[in-house]
């Protein structure tokens, strides 16, 4: 009897949690809930299980619900942890946006904030509008420069409190914020790039002024900082990317007068960094935004403020060919308040815009594969925010 009572227990239990690291898991750090869980449900090779009577989706096996569940629209699965219990435990154990990447199944959604109001995210599928819970920082942080950084299923906000630099990181799979651990050398100012679940910084100011060359690798799996090899020179107001795997660090001042127009290739395997002369000509100066970067399919894209044109980097060359004019002015705010950003296999632009029916953001995509004629890039709106301002403060796509 006590047998079949166990079997019926309508219980979910999934060993794949997002916010707690595999070796918690090999090694059975587990808090009671976690362990009750585990007790009472059914665990198959590290995936989710149902009892037979119990099943996600009534008439489909519990793998292939799962898989149609991994499918379906990021926009759903608010609606979908309201359903029952059991959903909601699912949503928030992280494991279908595991599931996601396993299947190779992403949406891009841009993050963003224009207004004092906060975050944003913008869901370009269904061109639907989502308010993020308000960072509970405190006055200074609010109110400060802030960079961003978008990295696995966390979106890193930098900035300064009272004291020090901070860091808060939001959670899409718990839809909240939370403090992150702060890196070894804190910084801002700095240039930065992520790939899947880690993110590499550079350079930066420390809250001295202090120019750095040195770097830090966060692992979003463990919210774990590593400190990296020194870059060979120091820089700040840089940029950073990832391509073909390697991590790049173009632009940027190693003081209030000397530009750099050099950049710097960073092995992960090897952890070494090499030198590349002339690698972005163009000058940057105190008052300009640092370089407005992204890439596609392993290709580098950048802005070239004055002329508010887009340029193509030639690897083999090293050189830099023009391509076409971008849908917003960049020249106007030497190129701050604007987002250049890869969206998938698309260019993003963020900007502002003054028409007879008020200022607003709009969202402009481009993608390089369609091709171009005469110098003109087939943009498309793929999104509007009225009454918003035209300045965006910060930017960043997350891809899940």
């Amino acid at each position: 009897m006590a047998s079949e009572t166990h079997k019926s227990k309508k219980v979910f239990y999934c060993s794949n949690k997002v916010n707690k690291s595999s070796h918690d898991y090999l090694f059975g750090k587990e808090d009671e809930e976690e362990r009750r869980m585990r007790l009472e449900g059914e665990v198959d090779n590290g995936h989710c299980k149902f009892g037979s009577s119990d099943s996600l989706l009534p008439g489909l096996h519990d793998d292939v619900a799962l898989t149609c569940l991994a499918w379906a629209s990021r926009s759903d699965y608010a609606s979908l942890s309201c359903l029952n219990g059991r959903f909601n435990s699912l949503i928030k154990s992280g494991y279908l946006y595991d599931l996601r990447r396993r299947l190779g199944v992403v949406e891009h959604w841009v993050y963003m904030v224009c207004d004092p109001r906060g975050w944003e995210a913008f869901d370009p599928f269904r061109e639907k509008w989502l308010r993020l819970p308000k960072i509970p920082c405190d006055d200074c942080f609010n109110y400060a420069d802030k960079e961003s950084l978008a990295v696995g299923s966390e979106l890193l906000v930098f900035g300064r409190e009272l004291f020090d630099f901070a860091i808060w990181k939001y959670s899409l799979v718990q839809n909240n914020w939370a403090k992150c651990e702060g890196m070894n050398h804190r910084r801002c100012l700095f240039g930065s790039g992520s790939l899947g679940s880690i993110a590499i910084l550079a350079g930066g100011s420390d809250k001295n002024g202090n120019v750095l060359k040195s770097a830090e690798l966060y692992d979003s799996l463990t919210g774990r900082w590593e400190i990296l090899p020194n870059m060979h020179s120091p820089r700040r107001l840089c940029s950073g990317f990832f391509m073909d795997g390697k991590f790049y660090v173009i632009g940027g001042m190693t003081s209030s007068t000397d530009s750099l127009t050099c950049g710097e290739e960073f092995d992960i395997q090897t952890r070494k960094w090499r030198k590349i002369e002339g690698m972005y000509p163009n000058v940057n100066r105190a008052a300009q935004a640092p370089p407005l970067v992204a890439v596609v399919n392993n290709q580098l894209y950048a802005v070239e403020y004055l002329t508010n044109m887009v340029k193509k980097y030639d690897k083999k060359k090293n050189s830099w060919e023009v391509l076409g004019r971008l849908p917003v002015r960049a020249d106007s705010s030497n190129g701050w308040g604007l987002a250049f950003k890869a969206r998938g296999e698309e260019l993003l632009v963020v900007g502002g815009h003054r028409g007879p029916e008020g200022e607003s953001i709009v969202l402009s995509s481009w993608a390089p594969k369609s091709g171009f004629k005469d110098s003109t890039l087939d943009w498309k709106v793929i999104g509007l925010k009225e009454h918003s301002g035209v300045f965006v403060y910060n930017c960043a796509v997350m891809g899940c």
